[in-house]
């Protein structure tokens, strides 16, 4: 929501009218500190959209205030042009509302279009989180990262990396929207108080590393590669085996991490899965993940990915002695099956434990056959949100 600024206003004051925590306040104007306002200057007040409302007889701006809990500043502040002594029946004014609802409706199929959707709502209630576009799939389609928080502590997360694993979006999707609305409500998430997550962690999220994958799988394939597609799925135009890019390399076998082992054991040519390419980082999602890794260094990784209720937290005996503190908690706020070792190389969790000798963490959510039913949808998020809070928490 905006607003403009009057005469003696301050972040400050919005702080306390709107009972918003400052810091998102200040997050949502690109501004470090509450500096002095300027008349007329437009700013964002998180959490909040502004509501058009057909004035009826009798109202006042005191009764629509009292009935929303609101102020009646807040209402003077969003109608600055109303005599609020004058109204009259069909007058419009706006009303704040405070959003108390999730925006992402995670239980359906989740495309990239679906996503891209998502991001723009969150974005418009929520300004204080940040979204870059850090690279491109194949077909051109932005690989899109959320960022928010102001800690020190960077914690990265992604989804997708597999196309028939689409659910995996969906999930990290809400679990987001869940840990915005506990920011702006300053309500906790199963007793965590996610104001102290938000000051003390630098939060990246990358929920659809393979978009085009996952429109081939949720959409169908595009007419520019659809005779190509066809022929890597052997003449089939059921697609819902696919894990690979729309390249048939399965990007979770493209990290410099004991790749040749991959390459010698899995299929020598484009496939639906788990193709590894003809080298390490030929693809461009791939790319786009090994460098936003260097760029950031990030502290701890997650990669959701499904099936099967387990996560694997090691590679090679390259994870600190931390990683086996946060896989108990994993397991134990999760009912997650905690798996050190696994006979897979090549993957973007394997190659950042090698690279950085930091936690890394493959989520296998829910358990089935890929691509896993919406049935599923509420059981895995209530599972796994555990994972997700712990991952900020310790």
């Amino acid at each position: 929501m905006k607003v403009r600024a009057r005469a003696g206003d301050s972040l400050w004051y919005y702080s306390h009218l709107f009972r918003m925590p400052l810091n998102l306040i200040l997050d949502s104007n690109n501004l470090a500190t509450a500096t002095a306002l300027q008349i007329g200057q437009e700013i964002n007040v998180p959490g909040f959209t502004s509501v058009a409302y057909s004035i009826r007889r009798g109202d006042t701006f005191w009764k629509l205030a009292a009935a929303r809990n609101l102020s009646v500043d807040a209402l003077l502040l969003l109608n600055q042009t109303v005599n609020a002594n004058a109204l009259t029946a069909g007058q419009t004014v706006f009303l704040p509302r405070r959003v108390t609802e999730a925006i992402v409706i995670g239980k359906k199929p989740y495309d990239f279009n679906t996503l891209s959707t998502d991001i723009e709502k969150l974005l418009n209630v929520y300004p204080f989180i940040n979204i870059n576009t850090i690279g491109d799939s194949v077909l051109g389609k932005p690989i899109q990262e959320i960022r928010l928080g102001r800690g020190r502590r960077k914690v990265h997360m992604n989804a997708s990396f597999h196309a028939n694993e689409w659910i995996t979006t969906a999930i990290l999707m809400s679990f987001l929207n869940t840990y915005l609305l506990s920011l702006t409500n300053m309500n906790p998430v199963r007793g965590i108080n996610s104001m102290n997550i938000y000051d003390s962690v630098d939060l990246s999220i990358v929920p659809m590393v393979n978009p085009d994958g996952v429109d081939l799988v949720v959409t169908g394939p595009p007419e520019e590669v659809s005779a190509r597609v066809i022929k890597i799925n052997r003449g089939s135009t059921d697609f819902t085996g696919w894990k690979a890019n729309i390249n048939g390399v399965d990007l979770n076998n493209q990290f410099p991490a004991n790749w040749e082992i991959e390459e010698a054991r899995k299929p020598k040519s484009p496939a639906p899965r788990d193709y590894p390419g003809e080298a390490p980082l030929t693809e461009p999602e791939a790319v786009v993940m090994e460098e936003l890794a260097r760029e950031r260094s990030f502290d701890r990784l997650l990669a959701f990915h499904t099936q099967g209720k387990e996560f694997y937290w090691g590679y090679e005996g390259s994870e600190p002695p931390e990683s086996r503190i946060i896989a108990n908690e994993f397991a134990r706020v999760s009912g997650y099956h905690a798996v050190q070792y696994v006979d897979s190389h090549a993957g973007y969790k394997d190659w950042f434990i090698q690279e950085f000798r930091r936690p890394g963490f493959t989520i296998e959510l829910g358990k089935g056959i890929n691509p896993l039913p919406l049935s599923q949808f509420d059981e895995i998020y209530a599972e796994a949100l555990g994972i997700f809070l712990a991952a900020l928490y310790m």
